[in-house]
């Protein structure tokens, strides 16, 4: 046998393995070095298990060092290490794509020089055929110029136009979580809830029970399971309500039930809503979860590490790349806050989906003290969510039940938008949410100037005409009783009219409304503001009663109900309004793109329906037409020039031919 190698030998070898580790891929390393380990085997006439393919390490390991001490020589390891990989597996590592899309825009330069090259040489090398063009084009200076000066206006704006276009927004379809059986309560069971806390005085209880008696809530909306464990009796499993299958007891050291407020509660409560929706949306929208690139999910009170997004991703395994938004502590209006950041992104990035949850958490948002601007949200909030799928490309517009036309956000900067609804701690050291006593009169502030903000979008002239009369001539009158009043015409002042502000009506140009369920006396106010009809706050009072408020997620309730309870047709619009902390009014409008046509069902509250049918039917009549004409409900018109045709619609119906109108509307 031969002698093994000197520790000059063996140090000699390390440096020519560490010399060529640089050139060699992981493999080959893991090829040469079972290659060596296999040829010590052979040689030895001790058995040692095989080395594992471990990378790095492995190229020298002793196994290796080993077989040299039993047979492999010191010009073995030389020939060995002397082996050189292919170049085509290097080619094999390299992420071409990723590398073309770094070096694009040198590459990009240099062609634009290349060609910028090649200009200079042909303008040498033809250059007396290019001063017989330029004496030609003189001659015909005069209309060439004429002809420019006409195309040149034309091409700036049909490139501004293409530039300044926006993508169109779909919502391809949207689910709501529909609570089971076992979440279900009443207001006898929220009650029962209360007493069983023990933290709360007969006032503070008699205090809940009014504000739920009216608060507009059904007997059958949803709580969360960990809070429900209180119904439950010690023993039988029964509760006083009546009520079974509330989930598991737990008890506290007295034996008394306790609630399920921690936060794997809330993680629980927040994957069965969230998971539930989203599973819905993707099998009725027959899209996959990889197929997803933007991820938006809001929810208030409720903020875990990792993130909603991040649970979500993990769970449906979406791609790696998704852009995922986590946005929180912007209450009930929220949902179109997403909607509106959705937009923002869907429209600079082409063929893409969005994915947007609106949800909220109830298991840790509650308040154990007895201070009553804190106990409404004990009593208001139930659980629910809703998931919609929103896209940009045209295959997914064929199909869309809705098109987003426009969203409006209006935000409050003063300290009363700022404290109407407060996250702190009472005097007790209590931890809720404070809602203040001026939220009625800041919502109402907010609200006006959104619909501001958002009427000339949808309005018609007719409404912005009178509403700028109504305008000029309150300015008027009241210089004009400023005036008098510097004179000390006193008469004269008390004669000068006043004129009343004049409330355009939105039912003229918007079929439906979905506005935010707060609760029966924000209805109630909503509803004497803007002059709307019993059958505009339908879907409101209904989601209210058999959802409760649910937050951001009640828009969605609603206009789920009208899809499926209402006579909704195609071409009709729909005004999403929600109000949130901070304090925020927020509005979106839609038009209905349904593929398909439904089937008419008598509901309660239509009796009033046809009064205002036909002062929409040309808004309705002209966005179906629209819808029908451009192929793929893509708008191919301007703005301005939809505007213009829907006005001369209307103007046509009230003035001119009202009977054609009416038979076309009706058909």
């Amino acid at each position: 046998m031969k002698a093994g190698p000197t520790p000059l030998q063996t140090l000699r070898v390390l440096r020519i393995h560490r010399c060529r580790i640089s050139s060699l891929s992981m493999g080959e390393l893991n090829r040469r070095h079972i290659h060596a380990s296999s040829s010590s085997l052979a040689s030895s006439t001790s058995s040692s298990p095989p080395p594992t393919p471990t990378g790095l390490r492995h190229a020298v390991s002793s196994s290796s060092l080993a077989g040299s001490a039993g047979g492999l020589s010191y010009e073995d390891h030389l020939s060995a290490s002397s082996y050189r990989a292919r170049p085509s597996r290097f080619l094999k590592l390299v992420n071409w794509w990723h590398m073309i899309s770094v070096y694009f825009p040198a590459i990009l330069y240099a062609l634009i020089a290349i060609l910028v090259a090649q200009v200079f040489i042909d303008v040498s090398d033809h250059g007396r055929e290019i001063k017989e063009f330029v004496h030609m084009v003189e001659s015909v200076k005069t209309v060439g110029l004429s002809l420019l000066m006409k195309v040149t206006p034309l091409f700036i704006l049909g490139l501004w136009w293409a530039t300044h276009r926006h993508r169109p927004i779909y919502l391809v379809d949207f689910a709501t979580y529909k609570p089971p059986p076992s979440w279900k309560v009443s207001q006898a069971d929220v009650l029962e809830i209360m007493r069983r806390k023990g933290c709360f005085t007969e006032k503070s209880l008699e205090f809940m029970e009014r504000i739920l008696q009216n608060s507009g809530t059904g007997p059958s909306t949803a709580w969360p399971p960990g809070i429900l464990k209180l119904l439950r009796r010690e023993g039988n499993g029964e509760g006083e309500a009546g009520k079974e299958g509330k989930g598991g007891v737990e008890e506290d050291p007295n034996g008394e039930v306790v609630a399920d407020q921690t936060e794997e509660g809330a993680r629980e409560e927040a994957q069965a809503v969230i998971y539930g929706a989203v599973e819905d949306v993707l099998a009725k929208a027959g899209v996959r979860p990889r197929d997803l690139d933007i991820l938006i999910i809001n929810c208030s009170l409720f903020s875990p590490t990792p993130s909603l997004c991040a649970m979500v991703a993990h769970h449906f395994q979406m791609r790696q790349d998704i852009l995922s938004f986590n946005l929180s502590g912007m209450g009930c209006s929220a949902g179109l806050v997403s909607i509106d950041l959705a937009k923002r992104l869907l429209e600079s990035r082409p063929r893409s989906r969005a994915l947007v949850i609106s949800t909220e958490n109830l298991t840790q948002a509650f308040y154990h003290g007895n201070n009553r601007a804190f106990l409404l949200q004990n009593t208001l909030f139930r659980c629910g969510g809703a998931a919609v799928l929103l896209s940009n490309r045209v295959q997914d517009g064929l199909r869309a039940k809705f098109k987003l036309l426009h969203v409006v956000r209006t935000q409050g900067t003063d300290k009363h938008s700022y404290d109407a609804v407060y996250s702190t701690q009472d005097e007790e050291g209590e931890k809720g949410v404070r809602l203040s006593k001026e939220i009625v009169k800041v919502a109402g502030r907010l609200m006006e100037k959104n619909l501001t903000a958002i009427g000339p979008k949808v309005l018609s002239l007719g409404e912005m005409g009178k509403a700028m009369v109504t305008l000029v001539a309150r300015k008027a009158a009241h210089a004009l009783r400023r005036a008098c009043k510097a004179r000390g015409w006193s008469r004269l002042q008390r004669a000068v009219p006043e004129v009343k502000v004049y409330t355009p009506n939105f039912s003229r140009c918007v079929d439906f409304y979905c506005l935010h369920a707060g609760g029966r006396g924000v209805l109630d106010g909503i509803e004497k503001n803007l002059q709307l009809l019993p059958e505009h706050l339908e879907p409101s009072r209904m989601t209210l009663y058999d959802y409760g408020n649910t937050s951001s997620s009640s828009i969605w309730y609603e206009l789920e109900y009208i899809c499926e309870k209402m006579d909704l047709r195609r071409g009709q619009r729909i005004l999403q309004v929600a109000f949130g902390s901070g304090f925020k009014c927020n509005s979106a409008v839609w038009v209905s793109t349904p593929p398909g046509v439904r089937d008419v069902k008598v509901y309660p509250f239509r009796e009033h329906r046809e009064t205002t049918r036909m002062d929409s039917a040309c808004t309705s009549m002209w966005v179906s037409v629209c819808v029908r004409v451009d192929g793929g409900y893509v708008s191919l018109f301007p703005v301005w020039v939809r505007r213009l045709q829907q006005n001369f619609f209307y103007l046509s119906h009230r003035r001119f031919v009202p009977s054609v109108i009416e038979k076309l509307a009706a058909a």
